[in-house]
């Protein structure tokens, strides 16, 4: 996925892996809603084509090209969601709150600020409860 309307200019593709804890999931699955210290983790792996049987289509390697968390916590983050930028062995790093992933998951996060648009097993989730706001 990019969210950039030129082309991409990074020469191959990734596959995005989106992982959140089971408490957190299991509270969205009651309400439709992410709880209060919800943490995403988005995984970004190099896809490839070629490869073992492979004919067709790609599959993700193990490459691993960036790691950022989502984070909801009311009495930490204005707003309620912190994101932040996993880089080498560091702990991660908040992002600014200027930065525009704030801003786009504002305007574009179908529930709670998330793209639960893109989570085949959440949408429909969501969708049930009513708490799914389409773009």
């Amino acid at each position: 996925m990019s969210y950039s309307e030129g082309p991409s200019d990074m020469g191959h593709s990734m596959f995005d892996n989106v992982f959140v804890d089971p408490a957190a999931w299991a509270a969205f699955k009651r309400t439709g809603h992410w709880p209060d210290k919800t943490v995403f983790v988005l995984e970004g792996r190099l896809a490839t084509s070629k490869g073992s049987i492979v004919k067709h289509g790609q599959y993700q390697t193990e490459d691993r090209m960036a790691l950022e968390a989502h984070v909801r916590d009311e009495a930490r983050f204005k707003g309620g969601w912190g994101f932040f930028a996993f880089g080498g062995e560091a702990p991660a790093a908040q992002l600014p709150t200027a930065a525009p992933c704030y801003s786009c998951h504002q305007a574009h996060g179908a529930v709670d600020t998330t793209f639960t648009q893109f989570y085949p097993t959440a949408k429909p989730v969501a969708v049930k409860a009513g708490t799914f706001r389409a773009d």
